[in-house]
């Protein structure tokens, strides 16, 4: 993929920044409570937090800002190189905010409507705070009631369980290589032959797709399949009216 591009470089070194500041400076969980994108009515929220989110990573796993700090390398140098500095940090950073929406809406209605749901089967008000605040686990609340697991948990993790990782803006720079470069050959560790881009990057957003959809994760636990899918989602539409543009009026990026 060519050499680091020098925005590409700039973002990889603050979020490696963030990641060591979160642990050797602020500490991992005030950390977390200032910069991770929290429920919108959870007391942590703040309106930073949409694009802070983008800095921070889990914690307890360096795989995670690892594998996203290279994909952003792999994928992002070449999308930097095609559109230039501005335009590709416009870029990122719109998609990093797309994939904020998205996963807040989303997180938004499942809170509601578990919410609606509990109060249907006979809770209270007082109990779902003492559920979300964790003053009442789920399972003490829900005896004699028949009530899914999946549906307590759902409903405590939107409200307490934060977004964080770049995984969001890099879904919309991987729409974009696909777009730019769709018959480029993607040689990854985890699949023994080469797939072209115009294949791969429809199939992990389909793959996201399905998790979303059905609560089902194919690559593991708390991940943000809707931020996947928001990031995608508007990294599409800027490739879309930029190429259907011809990439005109550059002289405004310069």
């Amino acid at each position: 993929m060519g050499r680091i591009t020098e925005t590409v470089k700039i973002l990889i070194i603050v979020n490696v920044i963030f990641f060591l500041g979160s642990y050797f400076i602020i500490k991992p969980e005030p950390a977390m409570q200032l910069f991770a994108l929290w429920f919108v009515e959870h007391p942590s929220f703040q309106i930073w937090q949409p694009l802070t989110h983008m800095f921070m990573h889990d914690l307890s796993s360096p795989m995670h800002i690892l594998f996203n700090m290279y994909a952003l390398w792999m994928f992002g140098s070449p999308i930097e190189n095609a559109l230039g500095q501005k335009r590709f940090l416009f870029f990122y950073f719109s998609a990093g905010l797309g994939a904020a929406l998205i996963h807040t809406l989303v997180n938004y209605y499942h809170f509601n409507s578990a919410y609606d749901t509990f109060i249907q089967l006979g809770f209270t008000a007082n109990d779902m705070q003492d559920m979300i605040s964790q003053t009442a686990q789920p399972g003490s609340l829900m005896q004699g009631k028949a009530i899914p697991v999946d549906l307590a948990q759902e409903f405590f993790g939107s409200y307490n369980i934060p977004a964080v990782g770049a995984s969001g803006a890099i879904y919309g720079v991987l729409v974009a290589f696909g777009m730019l470069f769709p018959n480029a050959s993607l040689g990854l560790i985890f699949i023994p032959i080469p797939i072209k881009a115009k294949y791969f990057i429809p199939g992990l957003i389909l793959l996201d797709l399905f998790s979303g959809v059905t609560g089902f994760s194919i690559f593991g636990a708390n991940i943000a399949n809707w931020a996947h899918l928001g990031g995608a989602l508007f990294g599409f539409i800027m490739m879309w009216y930029w190429k259907k543009k011809g990439f005109g009026q550059a002289n405004r990026w310069n």
